[in-house]
This record gives C-alpha cells, sequence and structure tokens, in this order.
C-alpha cells in the first residue's frame, strides 16, 4: 500500500479535535487528499502547499505528523519528527492539534506516549522498535544541528524571519538526507517573489511537488471566485464558510489601508506586502489607478526622470496633468541581460515579461549612455507641448551635459528627493491619485515599482519614499512622483512660464 494512502486511512480514523465540528470523524477534502498524495508519493521529498489562512493546513500536517511518529507508512527505529515553526508559541499551536489527535486513538497506543511541555515540546511514543520523538522548535537554525529527522514540518514558512529561517531550514533539509525524511513546507504566500518560499513555488525543482492556492492578482477582494480559489475549504465546512469572507472583505474594502492589504495576504493568499508602516500606495489604490481605456494625451506635458547607474533602472513618466494621462518607460543597460537580473533582483521572468508588454528596454552595455537615453526619451513626445523636465537635483551635472548634448531646450527643474521636496512630491502624487486624476493603462513595470516603494517618516512626521526591500526597483515610481507632483503645481499656479514644443 502506497505511503499517501496509508496516511489518508490514517488521518480519516482521527477525530476533529476543536472547533464547531470537535468529536466527529475526520474526513479529508480533496484538496487535502491531493496534497496528501503528492508530498508522500514516490521521489517527492518535498512537499510545498500554499493556501489562505484558516483553511486547517496546520492540522492536516499535524495528523501526517502524528502518523508518522506512529510509523504508520515508515517503521524505522528511533524516528525524530520535527515541528518548526517562527516562533516558539507557534510551533506549539500545530504541536497540540498533534497532542488532541492523539486523544481519538486506540487506548494502547495512548498509554505509549509521553506529552512534554517543558523545557522542550516533545511527545515521545514507545513501541518495539524503540523510542520516538515529535519535538516542536523555533526558528533558529542552531536548535536543527545534529538531527536526523524522519519528517520536518516547516509551518507559515513564508513568514519566518529571512535570516534564522534561512539557517533552519538549511539545517533541517540537510539533516533530511540522513534518513530519507520528507519535508512539508506550508504557508499563505510571503510578501514578495524572492522570499525563500516564493522559490520553492516558482522555481520547478526535481523531488518537490508544489499545491498553490493563489488566485489572479488585480481581482476585487471581494471577488467570489477568487476568494474560493484562496480559500478551497469554504465548501467543505473547513474554517470560514463564503459569506464570512466576503463580508470580511467589504469590511477591508471599507477601511482600506492596512486592513485591506493584510486581508489580500493572508486571507486571500496573494503575494503582496504585509508591512504595516507607511507605503506610498497599497495595491488596491493604484490598481484603482489603472484603467483599460485611458483619458487621451491633451494639454501640456510634465516629464519626470529618475536616473540610474550600472544596477539600477533608469526610468521616465510623461504625465499630462489636464486629463490625468500617466506613461512610463524604464531601461537597463543591455550587460546583464534582463533574464540574469531578473534572477538578481529576485523577480524571476518579471523583466522580461515587461519588455514584451513594451514597458521596459535595454539600451548600452554596462550603463544606459545618458544622452541617447534623453534623445528617445523626447522623442516619444514628439510634437506635444513640453513644459518642464523634473529630476532629482542628485544627479544634476550628469542630467545637464546629457540635455545640452540632446539638444534639449525645455526647462530643468531640479528636485531633492528628502524630506523638504520628496514629502511635498509624495503628497502632492497621493492626493492627484486619490482624486482620480492619475489615469494609466495597466502596467506591470507600475505595479512591481509601487510594491517596492514604503515612506520613511522623520521625527516631524515628514516623509520620504524609499525601498522596502534592497534590490526592489523603484526608479519608474520615483520618476512618477516627480511628473505628477510638479503636474499639479502647474495646474494649481497661473500659466505665465513658456512652454516648449519638442520637434
Amino acid at each position: 500500500m502506497k505511503p499517501s494512502t496509508k496516511a489518508i486511512r490514517f488521518l480519516e480514523t482521527l477525530q476533529i479535535p476543536q472547533g464547531p465540528s470537535a468529536g466527529t470523524p475526520l474526513k479529508l477534502a480533496p484538496f487535502q487528499k491531493q496534497f496528501v498524495k503528492g508530498a508522500l508519493a514516490d521521489g517527492v521529498d518535498v512537499g510545498v502547499l500554499s493556501i489562505g489562512r484558516g483553511n486547517a493546513k496546520t492540522a492536516l500536517s499535524s495528523g501526517i505528523a502524528l502518523g508518522a511518529l506512529l510509523g504508520v507508512w515508515d517503521n524505522q527505529p528511533a524516528r525524530e519528527i520535527l515541528i518548526a515553526a517562527r516562533t516558539r508559541d507557534q510551533a506549539r499551536i500545530a504541536w497540540d492539534f498533534a497532542a488532541q489527535f492523539s486523544w481519538s486513538l486506540p487506548d494502547e497506543i495512548q498509554q505509549r506516549l509521553t506529552f512534554r511541555r517543558s523545557p522542550r515540546l516533545e511527545i515521545e511514543y514507545e513501541d518495539e522498535n524503540g523510542s520516538h520523538v515529535l519535538r516542536g522548535i523555533a526558528a533558529d537554525g542552531k536548535s536543527a544541528l545534529g538531527t536526523a529527522p524522519n519528517l520536518v514540518l516547516m509551518d507559515e514558512r513564508g513568514h519566518w524571519p529571512q535570516d534564522q529561517g534561512d539557517a533552519l531550514e538549511q539545517a533541517l533539509l540537510s539533516g533530511l538526507g540522513k534518513r530519507g525524511g520528507r519535508a512539508l513546507i506550508i504557508s499563505t504566500s510571503a510578501s514578495d517573489d524572492t522570499h525563500p518560499f516564493s522559490k520553492w513555488i516558482d522555481e520547478e525543482q526535481a523531488g518537490v511537488c508544489v499545491q498553490e492556492h493563489r488566485p489572479a492578482p488585480g481581482l476585487p477582494a471581494d471577488d467570489r471566485a477568487s476568494l474560493i480559489e484562496a480559500n478551497p475549504g469554504a465548501k467543505y465546512g473547513i474554517g470560514a464558510d463564503i459569506q464570512w469572507l466576503e463580508g470580511q472583505a467589504r469590511r477591508a474594502i471599507a477601511r482600506g489601508g492596512s486592513t485591506l492589504t493584510s486581508f489580500r495576504l493572508y486571507n486571500r493568499n496573494e503575494r503582496v506586502s504585509g508591512e504595516t508602516r507607511d507605503v506610498l500606495l497599497t495595491v488596491d489604490e493604484w490598481l484603482a489607478c489603472e484603467t483599460a481605456d485611458p483619458p487621451p494625451r491633451e494639454g501640456h506635458c510634465v516629464i519626470g526622470i529618475d536616473l540610474g547607474g550600472s544596477a539600477s533602472m533608469t526610468a521616465a513618466a510623461f504625465y499630462w496633468p489636464e486629463t490625468g494621462h500617466l506613461k512610463v518607460q524604464g531601461s537597463f543597460p543591455a550587460n546583464p541581460s534582463l533574464a540574469d537580473r531578473g534572477s538578481g533582483d529576485g523577480v524571476h521572468g518579471r523583466y522580461i515579461e515587461m519588455e514584451q508588454r513594451g514597458e521596459l528596454s535595454t539600451l548600452g552595455d554596462k550603463t544606459v549612455p545618458v544622452a541617447p537615453w534623453l534623445v528617445e526619451i523626447m522623442r516619444q513626445v514628439q510634437g506635444e507641448t513640453v513644459t518642464a523636465i523634473v529630476a532629482d537635483r542628485f544627479k544634476q551635472a550628469e542630467l545637464s551635459e546629457a540635455a545640452a548634448a540632446a539638444g534639449v531646450t525645455c526647462p530643468i527643474i531640479w528636485r531633492g528627493m528628502g524630506f523638504r521636496d520628496g514629502g511635498e512630491d509624495a503628497e502632492r502624487f497621493r492626493r492627484a491619485a486619490f482624486d482620480g486624476k492619475v489615469k494609466t493603462a495597466p502596467s506591470l513595470l507600475l505595479r512591481s515599482a509601487f510594491a517596492d516603494t514604503v515612506c520613511l517618516r522623520d521625527p516631524a512626521n515628514n516623509i520620504k519614499i524609499a525601498k522596502a526591500r534592497s534590490k526592489g526597483r523603484i526608479d519608474a515610481a520615483s520618476a512618477t512622483v516627480l511628473a505628477v507632483a510638479e503636474g499639479a503645481r502647474q495646474v494649481a499656479t497661473p500659466d505665465t512660464e513658456a512652454r516648449f514644443i519638442c520637434l
């Protein structure tokens, strides 16, 4: 009999230990059976499950851990089962499920179990093959050194501390090889593509079975079909029902901000930042700026520029304040390739997709040559009335020389990116976005940039924009803020300056 078949039969002999259905026999839903069959299949040593909060992923995995402790499908001597989580209290949740599931075991098996809650979380099982132990540990790599587990459960892997979590994962996986063990890695989605849990899902690997319940991005938070996709247990009485989820979605939409972001991350299982500090715009606030039918390019144009170096992107934002039309173009040097850059920045094929959509291009070799790039930028608004180019004063000398070489005659406005100029520009941009004065076609470039853009505050509560992660590329967002803020200033002040038409 296959290990997965033995595991499913064992799990369905248990009783639900808590909740409204406590005391009733456990009956696995189809998506749960799918995970057990995949994770315990021949040739698989890592099973990965990503699903919305409340769909019994921890309970299911804890039941599997109990079965491994009892040797239901692997009767090796001196078995060791490890439950790893972010903190000891988090590990105790899974440990408690395993302990409570044991209450429905036959009396002769229960008599062989010993439970210890201090100093370690342990369940010890004695049989004819010796002593076997199930242990709960926190995300500290040192606590797993020297172990040789038959099964490892990594609970909520997408939310472990980056450094400690990576160290623990490596220690656990290296220990599995000693016994031919398996790992169950379960979590709601991590906040971005760079997280190791996201890489387990995105990078195809031999011996890894992945089951992900994540809806397509950009859908309304209360979209019923995608809520069911992220929460398949709702159809089978597992966790919250769909009416409750829809009610929570509507409340999150009404509150907005971090409440809505958290709902998308945990309940919709979307890969969005759960950062509660200030973001420039939340996912939903930016999606409100996207439209399939952007307004026409009418009136004068303002161009915002963010010059990059060899690693960062160079970006230009074109904004027509009279209609709110926005268009943004990014550029990278050709060396290294976009595929290599995407791998290094932890976004995989996103840069290639941006290039295919016409939002990103390559120019030059190791760096983007500023003068030729500026010529190409001005060519895109040929015949348009350009009132100003707005740029960071930190690159004033470089851009001034390039503008002279490219024959650019329109005025250049220099802005700081600190708390003074940057704070004003960020607030003007936010106001314009909230008032519906920023409209653009759906842009993967801008979605990616704003997802990585957060606001820092000084003691006087002034803000400036910054990266949410070290490898984030927020150049397109910076250029957009500069262009939209200057456009808002021009609309708010009398039209006394000369305007320049690009020939």
